[in-house]
């Protein structure tokens, strides 16, 4: 892909288009002529932290860039997954390409080159009590200089060794561009990235699973009905979307009410589609705003706070916390599927109770997952503590709250699948394909975990139907009336 400008696809091969590198030269000759006055500027002629009353001579300043990112490297594993490596350098690039960057074209194209060329430093995913993440991203960019460690097929390698065999020199930073590797919050972008998407999935398949659960029980359908969303634009498209796929009927003969987890569920839906929502935007809106610590902006150095990602963070916080809820109503469901009182199908959804012990056991890994995912649920982004001699005094900890929710999105993926699974089995046991809309999502995991005719070993197959969880559109599954 010729990139252009900052809109661009994970898994293309990258190639800077040749306007862009001449608008990167410009700016980048624009910042090296206000550098040459004699204003002090943060981080390139002073020191950081707690340190920037003190000026740098010509000597100290070519080396403090280099410092910068070799002194701050102090975490250590668990890395980021390789997938999430190449997140964070995206994010980078998207950075460096707008115009208060000022970055030097022949960095942003060291950038470009290690992308197309797989280079994954090892960078800590833990133990960041910065303000900001220059832990991480100095793990992430001394391996440009050829220090610290990179991930070559798990095994943590010598960055200089991995150049090397690249036939590549470590690249030597100039002025400001080392300042500029640790500013910004790139981690708290790509968890926004991805657990935003991932949430939507997550959204996408429990309604899909409220609505096998209605078709499954004989729900009455009354409760469901969009008028009773008043003025909630979100909670009336979601009534929409589940009335389409379950339909009228049937209702199963004596039930007055569905369990309380089916008739609350597309509220829990619509709040986590709210805050989602809310998410993505705040995410946009990054977009938008310097990332730099001082950016550089109509000839001018503006000190910047975009390493303070608080507006990510709490809202990263906040859908964690719908997911939580939403997996809580997903077990509870579960449960009351394999209750005889409620199905009016066989007792823990098996041809033979007693000898067999039908779903029961993928009940309790539903509840061992629901069990992991309410400790997620915990603010991240609170508690500040005193660093740098006082002078960074408060973190927004972004980067945890999307840490928490990407675990929460993987433990909901699995209680989710469980549900289906538990779901597909009852609807087989009732005989029928179910409702129309439903038909081709009963198929789709039946093809994944066929029935169970006795019990087996259902690990495997649990995790092969969240992998497909993550993998399948939404709309391959449904077809709403």
């Amino acid at each position: 892909m010729i990139v252009s400008g900052t809109d661009f696809a994970d898994g293309e091969r990258l190639e800077l288009a040749k306007p862009l590198v001449e608008t990167l030269s410009r700016r980048r000759e624009a910042l090296l002529t206000a550098l040459g006055e004699d204003a002090p500027v943060y981080g390139v002629t002073t020191g950081m932290g707690r340190l920037a009353g003190v000026a740098l001579d010509a000597r100290q300043q070519a080396e403090h860039q280099r410092n910068l990112l070799v002194g701050r490297a102090v975490g250590g594993p668990p890395w980021l997954p390789p997938e999430d490596v190449r997140a964070l350098l995206l994010a980078r690039l998207r950075d460096f390409l707008q115009p208060w960057s000022g970055l030097s074209p022949e960095l942003v194209q060291f950038l470009v080159d290690r992308l197309n060329d797989g280079f994954t430093p090892a960078v800590p995913r833990f133990g960041l009590g910065s303000s900001g993440e220059i832990i991480p991203l100095a793990h992430a960019f001394q391996t440009f200089l050829g220090i610290g460690t990179v991930l070559e097929d798990g095994a943590e390698v010598p960055a200089a060794e991995a150049l090397a065999r690249r036939g590549v020199e470590p690249y030597v930073l100039g002025p400001k561009e080392g300042a500029s590797l640790l500013q910004g919050s790139p981690l708290a972008v790509l968890h926004a990235d991805r657990g935003w998407t991932e949430t939507q999935q997550l959204i996408d398949l429990q309604t899909l699973t409220e609505a096998m659960a209605i078709d499954v029980l004989g729900a009455p359908r009354e409760v469901f009905s969009p008028v009773m969303a008043g003025e909630d634009d979100q909670l009336r498209t979601l009534l929409l979307s589940l009335t389409g796929l379950v339909g009228p009927g049937p209702v199963r003969a004596g039930v007055v009410q569905a369990p309380l987890s089916v008739r609350v569920a597309p509220r829990a839906l619509a709040h986590a589609g709210r805050v989602n929502s809310d998410l993505h935007a705040a995410r946009r809106r990054w977009d938008t705003m310097p990332g730099d610590s001082p950016s550089f902006i109509d000839g001018a150095f503006v000190p910047g706070t975009a390493y303070h990602a608080v507006d990510l963070g709490l809202r990263m916080d906040a859908v964690t916390a719908a997911l939580v809820h939403l997996g809580e109503i997903s077990v509870q469901r579960t449960h009351r599927l394999l209750d005889e009182r409620f199905s009016g199908l066989p007792a823990q959804l098996t041809a033979d109770p007693g000898p067999r012990a039908g779903l029961v056991p993928l009940h309790k890994r539903a509840v061992g997952e629901l069990h992991a995912l309410r400790r997620l649920a915990t603010p991240a982004t609170l508690g500040s503590i005193d660093t740098s001699a006082g002078q960074e005094d408060v973190q927004a900890f972004a980067w945890a709250a999307g840490e928490q929710l990407r675990a929460a999105v993987s433990h909901l993926f699995a209680i989710t699948a469980c549900e289906l699974v538990t779901e597909s089995q009852a609807r087989y046991l009732a005989g029928g394909d179910g409702v129309p809309g439903l038909r081709a999502a009963y198929e789709w995991v039946r093809s994944v975990v066929p029935p169970l005719e006795a019990d087996r070993p259902l690990g495997p197959e649990v995790e092969r139907l969240i992998a497909a969880c993550r993998a399948v559109p939404f709309d391959d599954l449904v077809t709403l009336a």
